[in-house]
């Protein structure tokens, strides 16, 4: 009892002292787990309440969130006078988002109907937003007044957002009566907090979303398709999303692309080819190199290969021998650096660039495979010092010992050109 006693006294001095570090410590202590239900700190509990009150009201932006979680040590008692400030609309605003934010830690029936009240009736947006983000934290004890907040179009999109952050199937049925609103924003809200549930209910909205007449609704639902490649054969999703390829809206279209690449077959991968061989915005392009990688089969591969030889854009280019670098299936690595190896030995364009040298040479690299040692030496001579760097940075990826090896062999080859012999020997002296 005496330390309690004394950290309660100690607590009062830096209050009057106005030494409200001291007094952040002296509190934090009094409410630990270990004291908070000690006789004299239940007894006392009004008057922590009043001194944590006091610093929230008067200290810096740090001071007051060490404040609000005291507060939510304190327990229900705490409410009353936060949901006091929360509705004196004279109180400094960032005090009220500390007392919105607060309330959203108590899972009490005052707590949500003085932050639901909020939402039908001030218009601080940002405000709103805190009370919006507090409701969701509540879980599933908001859950019936959200839902009645649906009911009004004022506090409908507000309700929707805070039913977002509950991760809870209760949460499923009111979103459904809110899927075909007339504002666009309610139902992409609606659509993007229920595609993370694997209910029955939910790919038939999305299924009809697709065809929405607003491009972020569609995106919504072909974005939540994506994650549901289970269903790919049961709801044919791959001809379903095929033509949102071509969306007009570009966002659609990349999602589409990203949604079909999770679908992991053939059929998508040549979905995606054919975009690639039409004429599309370079974004997309890009966006569909990326896709046809991450699915990391033979045909997406092979594809990306095709792909490489017929665009005439540098830009394609280099995305496609970076992305070939990241394959990660430990079958296709080879088949990924042997890509990498033909482009280098033919005759294209690319092959007279130096980024592009520089970049087959990083990928060949993180590929890790012995047979590409040779043509990495051969960078070594490249006039360029970047295609260099990254050859000697590659070929210590590399199987080290082996590389080093080959290095040694050709240091005493005396039919190499001049140029390789003194590049391998800087590159001997580098190792």
């Amino acid at each position: 009892m005496n330390h309690i006693n004394q950290l309660l006294a100690q607590a009062q001095t830096a209050h009057d002292a106005a030494d409200w570090s001291s007094l952040i410590q002296y509190l934090q202590q009094l409410i630990s787990g270990a004291d908070l239900e000690h006789p004299e700190i239940i007894k006392n509990r009004e008057y922590l309440l009043k001194l944590t009150l006091s610093m929230l009201k008067m200290g810096d932006f740090q001071q007051r969130w060490e404040m609000t979680k005291i507060l939510t040590h304190l327990g229900n008692i705490a409410i009353p006078p936060l949901i006091e400030i929360l509705k004196d609309e004279d109180t400094e605003e960032e005090l009220r988002w500390y007392a919105a934010r607060s309330l959203g830690e108590f899972q009490h029936p005052d707590a949500i109907v003085a932050l639901v009240e909020l939402l039908k009736t001030d218009e601080d947006e940002e405000l709103k937003a805190i009370a919006t983000t507090a409701l969701g934290q509540m879980g599933s004890v908001a859950i019936s007044s959200l839902t009645q907040l649906l009911a009004d179009p004022e506090t409908r999109l507000l309700a929707v957002r805070s039913l977002c952050y509950i991760s809870q199937t209760e949460i499923i049925l009111p979103l459904l009566s809110v899927v075909q609103d007339p504002q666009a924003e309610i139902r992409t809200a609606a659509i993007e907090a229920l595609s993370s549930f694997q209910d029955e209910r939910v790919p038939l909205v999305l299924l009809n979303a697709l065809d929405d007449l607003a491009a972020i609704v569609r995106r919504a639902a072909v974005v939540g398709l994506g994650f549901r490649p289970d269903l790919c054969q049961t709801l044919d999703l791959v001809t379903r999303l095929q033509p949102k390829l071509y969306d007009i809206n570009l966002d659609v279209c990349c999602a589409a692309v990203v949604s079909l690449s999770r679908m992991g077959c053939d059929e998508a991968a040549k979905h995606l080819f054919d975009l690639l061989s039409s004429q599309i915005p370079i974004k997309l392009q890009l966006e569909t190199i990326r896709a046809l990688s991450w699915m990391e089969t033979p045909s997406s591969l092979a594809y990306l290969q095709t792909i490489f030889h017929q665009s005439r854009l540098q830009t394609v280019w280099q995305e496609i021998v970076t992305v070939l670098g990241r394959v990660q299936k430990p079958q296709l690595t080879t088949l990924a650096a042997e890509i990498l190896l033909q482009i280098l030995r033919s005759p294209h364009p690319a092959t007279k660039i130096a980024n592009i040298k520089s970049a087959i040479a990083l990928s060949l690299g993180q590929l890790g495979k012995i047979q590409a040692i040779q043509p990495l030496i051969w960078l070594l001579a490249d006039s360029n010092a970047s295609v260099r760097l990254h050859a000697i940075a590659a070929l210590k990826n590399l199987d080290k010992e082996a590389a080093h090896q080959q290095l040694r062999q050709l240091a005493y080859n005396f039919a190499l050109t001049p140029d390789l012999q003194q590049a391998i020997a800087i590159a001997l002296e580098q190792w």
